[in-house]
């Protein structure tokens, strides 16, 4: 998925101290995704005061979105380098293309992970059959040494599990304290992850282990959720779209759901420890090179001087790539 702001923020996401409190919940800000008839998606990642969960470093909650009064997702041909993205759905069919020659669906329960390395583009596009389009893209910062890796793309399917009274269903990484194979995702990861869903049914209640060296977030798709950290004598009420953040150091996450069900996205990693700058579709690590970036995608792509370029071409899609927006007229400044 782009980011299609027109004025997008300009970041510097350096290594960020503890958050404070044991658990911090982070709120969103919707951003239109598309043309005329946007589809409107919830942003929780990045923000002021926090920009990474680990190496994810970019968050959207979209959904559930009537297609015959949006128009469903159209996202045309779009540049990344230096991320992985990550498309997970909870309804619909969303239908990848990218210029490293993969075309693939993903469905519920399925997962499209795009390694950009140092260069790729893609489209994202509804298919004619799907009525509701809901679920979640997220973004994963490559680490300076596998940054410039070869584009590539996978797709796996993922088993639902049992833990405690939850139906849990992970699709990066792994989870903690559990060899099962259904509870680790066959795709390439080049940082310790984990990216799981997790849905608990009205009144139930389940306890997570956790990697004590990783941080953790929950986003939430369907609830309240209550959480709890080691045992604590509270808990915290985390509502519809609120991302709650999860300090390393911490070895149990007790979820309960009230009296509806609950759903939640749970993100975890170890604190990513270098500085990037992330700009619309682009993460580097200057301002510089994020210039160049931009102007090579305008000059060989939109402008078409060069095809085989960095970026590619990407075969059957119906239309003309994304352009880039203006740059801003000032250099990076740092945003926490």
């Amino acid at each position: 998925m782009s980011n299609l702001e027109r004025d997008p923020v300009e970041l510097l996401c350096a290594p960020e101290a503890p958050a404070g409190p044991v658990v911090q919940v982070l709120d969103w800000r919707e951003v239109p995704l598309g043309g005329p008839r946007a589809m409107p998606v919830r942003r929780t990642l990045p923000q002021r005061g926090r920009t990474t969960i680990g190496a994810w470093c970019f968050a959207d909650h979209y959904g559930p979105d009537d297609v015959a009064v949006t128009g469903g997702m159209v996202v045309p041909p779009h540049p990344h380098t230096g991320l992985q993205t990550v498309s997970w759905l909870f309804e619909g069919e969303i239908e990848h293309r990218d210029s490293a020659g993969s075309h693939e669906l993903v469905r519920p329960g399925g997962v499209n992970l795009m390694t950009a390395g140092r260069g790729i583009s893609h489209s994202e596009v509804s298919t004619p059959g799907t009525t509701r389009v809901h679920g979640v893209q997220l973004w994963v910062a490559l680490p300076d040494a596998s940054r410039h890796v070869a584009p590539f793309f996978e797709h796996a399917d993922t088993s639902p599990f049992a833990l405690g009274d939850a139906t849990v269903r992970v699709f990066v990484g792994e989870l903690a304290g559990d060899t099962a194979d259904a509870a680790s995702a066959p795709v390439t990861v080049f940082s310790p992850l984990l990216g799981a869903q997790v849905d608990l049914p009205a009144g139930g209640a389940v306890e997570i282990p956790l990697d004590r060296d990783f941080e953790h977030g929950v986003l939430v798709d369907a609830g309240p959720v209550h959480l709890e950290v080691d045992g604590a004598d509270s808990s915290t009420r985390v509502g519809w779209s609120e991302l709650a953040y999860v300090e390393p150091g911490r070895d149990r996450l007790r979820l309960m759901a009230g009296d509806d069900p609950v759903r939640v996205v749970l993100l975890g990693g170890v604190p990513f420890g270098e500085e990037i700058v992330m700009w619309w579709n682009f993460i580097g690590r200057s301002h510089d090179e994020v210039v160049e970036f931009r102007r090579l995608w305008q000059s060989d792509v939109i402008d078409r001087n060069d095809p085989d370029g960095p970026f590619g071409t990407v075969e059957g899609y119906d239309g003309r790539p994304l352009p880039a927006p203006e740059l801003p007229t000032v250099r990076l400044k740092p945003r926490r």
